[in-house]
Parts: C-alpha cells; sequence; structure tokens
C-alpha cells in the first residue's frame, strides 16, 4: 500500500458501525483518503453474513464488498475487558469514531461520547440512529422500508387507491449515509479552525424528511394537500404529464412537456389550446391517459428522437444493464473495476465526485475479518507480546490464512463458512 494523498489524508476513522448507512459513510471517508478502520466482532460484521438480494461470495459476500473498500479490519471482542482496552487505545490518537448501535449500547460498552472524550477531547464522534437519541421512537427498529413508509415520501406517488410504492433502492439508508458523511466533513473543518471535537447526531428519519424540502414545504407552506391521481403519475405536486409511459416496444420517462406542442407531436388534437400550467393541473387524469394511448402505439427510440428534438424532457427508462452499458455512463467512468484476492474480479459503482488535486481513488478492496488486526494495534503501541496475548484470549482475531480461490462465486453454492453470531450493534 502507498501513503494516502487523498484530501483526507492524515486523518484516522474508526468505524464501529453495521449494515448500510454507517459503513458507506465511513467508506466514503476511506474514498477520499481518511485511514478507515473497521472495527468488527472477531466473528465478523453483521453484513458479512446477510447476502442482499441472495448474492454470495468465496468469502467475503457482495453487500460487504460493497460498502467495506478502502478500509483495514481489526477485529476485537467488545464485551471482553481486554478488547475495550484495545480499542480505547485506538482511540487516542483517531479523529473520527463512527457508531449506529442500538440506543444505550455505546454506554454500557463505554464507547459513548463522553467516555471517549475523556479519553481524546478532539475527537468528531458521529453516532447515527432510526429516529433520534431520545423521544418515543427511540427503540423503534430503524429499518430502510419502515423509514420510507413513515416519511410521507410513498404517497407522492402512484395511483389514487393502489398500495403505496417504495423507492427502488435502500432510500432512507444511503441518503444517511450522505447526510452522516457530510456532518464528518463540517465537525473536521470546525475542528480545523478552533481544535475541538464533537458529538455529531444523525438520525434516519430526520435525513429522509429533510430530504423532502421541496415537498413538504408545498404542503406546510403552500397548503396543497397531498393527493394521488386516478392515473399513474410520479409525483403529486407536478403537472402533468410526468411520469413513465409504455411504448410499442418497452418504456420511455416524459416531464414538463408543453401540452400544446406535445398534442402536435403525438398527434393528440385534444390538447390544442390547453395551458400547462393550468389544464396541467386540473385535467392530470385526461391528459395522462390520452398521452398514454398515443405514446404506446410507436417504439420508445422514435419518441424519444421526436420530442427530444422538439426541447421536450424525455428519456430511457433503464434497468441495469442499460445503466452499466450506457456510453454516458461509460464515459464518467462511474464503474470501477479491480481484482480482490478472494472475490476475484470485481466491478462496482465507484466515486460520486471528481478533484482536480486530491482524487479519490481504489487503495484495497473490502478487508478479511482482522486481516488488518495485528498492524493496527502495533500503530497503538502495542507490541508483539502484547498482540499475541489478546489474540490467545480470543479478545481480538486475526485472518492469517491463505485466501480462498479468488475465482468468480458460483451463485448456486453456499456462502463461505464462518461462524455466525448475533452482534451487540445493528443498524440504526
Amino acid at each position: 500500500m502507498t501513503e494516502s494523498t487523498g484530501v483526507l489524508a492524515g486523518y484516522r476513522v474508526l468505524d464501529c458501525s453495521i449494515a448500510m448507512a454507517g459503513p458507506f459513510a465511513a467508506q466514503r471517508l476511506g474514498d477520499l483518503g481518511a485511514d478507515v478502520v473497521k472495527v468488527e466482532p472477531t466473528t465478523g460484521e453483521w453484513q458479512r453474513h446477510a447476502a442482499a438480494g441472495g448474492a454470495q461470495g468465496n468469502e467475503i459476500n457482495v453487500s460487504f464488498l460493497s460498502l467495506n473498500r478502502n478500509k483495514r479490519s481489526v477485529a476485537l471482542d467488545l464485551k471482553s475487558d481486554a478488547g475495550k482496552e484495545a480499542l480505547r487505545a485506538l482511540v487516542a490518537d483517531a479523529d473520527v469514531f463512527l457508531q449506529n448501535y442500538r440506543p444505550g449500547v455505546a454506554a454500557r460498552l463505554g464507547v459513548d461520547y463522553e467516555s471517549l472524550r475523556a479519553i481524546n477531547p478532539s475527537i468528531v464522534y458521529v453516532s447515527i440512529s432510526g429516529y433520534g437519541e431520545d423521544g418515543p421512537y427511540r427503540d423503534r427498529p430503524g429499518q430502510d422500508l419502515l423509514l420510507q413508509a413513515m416519511s410521507g415520501a410513498m404517497l407522492s406517488a402512484g395511483r389514487h387507491g393502489d398500495e403505496p410504492t417504495p423507492a427502488g433502492q435502500y432510500l432512507a439508508d444511503a441518503v444517511t449515509a450522505s447526510t452522516a458523511f457530510e456532518g464528518v466533513l463540517a465537525a473536521l473543518l470546525h475542528r480545523e479552525r478552533t481544535g475541538e471535537g464533537q458529538l455529531v447526531t444523525v438520525n434516519m428519519l430526520d435525513a429522509l424528511t429533510t430530504l423532502q424540502m421541496q415537498e413538504l414545504s408545498v404542503f406546510t407552506v403552500g397548503k396543497k394537500t397531498q393527493e394521488r391521481s386516478a392515473e399513474p403519475h410520479a409525483h403529486v405536486y407536478i403537472r402533468a404529464p410526468y411520469g413513465v409511459f409504455a411504448t410499442s416496444d418497452g418504456f420511455v420517462a416524459l416531464a414538463f412537456a408543453d401540452l400544446h406542442e406535445l398534442g402536435r407531436l403525438i398527434g393528440e388534437p385534444a390538447f390544442e389550446g390547453w395551458n400547462s400550467e393550468v389544464e396541467g393541473w386540473t385535467r392530470r387524469d385526461e391528459i395522462h391517459a390520452k398521452t398514454a394511448a398515443k405514446l404506446a402505439e410507436k417504439p420508445s427510440g422514435y419518441w424519444i428522437e421526436t420530442l427530444g428534438a422538439a426541447g421536450m424532457w424525455i428519456g430511457p427508462v433503464h434497468g441495469y444493464q442499460e445503466l452499466v452499458d450506457d456510453p454516458q455512463v461509460v464515459h464518467n467512468g462511474t464503474f470501477i473495476e479491480y481484482d480482490h484476492p478472494t472475490e476475484g474480479h470485481v466491478k462496482t459503482p465507484g466515486f460520486p465526485y471528481r478533484f482536480s488535486k486530491t482524487p479519490p481513488k481504489l487503495v484495497r478492496g473490502a478487508p478479511r475479518v482482522g486481516e488488518h488486526t495485528r498492524e493496527i494495534l502495533a500503530q497503538a503501541g502495542f507490541d508483539d507480546a502484547a498482540i499475541d496475548a489478546l489474540l490467545a484470549s480470543g479478545a481480538a482475531k486475526e485472518t492469517t490464512d491463505a485466501p480462498a480461490s479468488a475465482s468468480a462465486p458460483d451463485p448456486a453454492a453456499p456462502a463461505h463458512a464462518v461462524p455466525r453470531a448475533e452482534p451487540e450493534p445493528v443498524e440504526a
């Protein structure tokens, strides 16, 4: 490994989080050059054992692989006194501590903010929760689908009377990860200016609610109720036509088309003389139905070319294969590819930002359980004898055996056998 030259080079992050939101935030910090140390149980982080989409790996499943690149792994038993002492030693020279433990777990383990601030007053401590650090929902499970349902967003699209439809991404987790990432950067900037560390709390409910800045302001300030139409519509607060429409060979997305011009191009005389900012609201269902009937007559390519040439906002509806192969995505270098010692050739989404002087880069793929335990503890001041004692007692673990085959995993094969245990921390 070469010394990091990223914009966050020189900062050390202790990532004690699991599942998606916390690990994703920490990975972003690692992508920008921070030394991210993943502190996981000796049995491995929970996500190592829970394969999203049923995708397995040789030793590291795809879920963990995708959220833990650019990290080193130290495996410690935080239920043991020796494991806790080892973690406190790591805290002494860390810049950021990130966790998404269940409420009360951090204090029980002695790794709450006040305890760690006593060791390192300049620490930036980030705590991610589902609904907040306290309050009536403090102990509820902060799971992505439940947060999406509670946020109100599901009732901003679709057809009146139909079941609300969740987003096609782990939206609450992803937004919370970005929010925590922003919080770390802001707190580090404050520390650079003042020398002060601080506690940063992020919760999934607030993150997903504040994401809907426009929609909720239309409701709270503009007093416009959230009413879905009889015809499927992509957003209750946007005029028709706005949504996905079937064509003779697929689907297209169409947004904000001028009704008079749209009617001319698709051959719908009813739109003649209609005002997009009047009938676009008052006749939303009729506009959708008539547009849908006309667009179904010809293929997607025809409509994208014809309506696009007229300046209308229209585009294809991609599946994942079309997205990966899209010429703009290829041009942008959106995906990165590398060889992992146990998982073989990996192609995965890369970095969402560009820096002219300090670009993000891939330094290492996701680590094996405790792959870097010895070197991390040595950097914290433990000598070989002390490290050997921790390993012998079970308070720490390292992986030293040869990696499994790096050939592409067989989707029909069972996951690599690892000890399974119910960990203390859970997704916020």
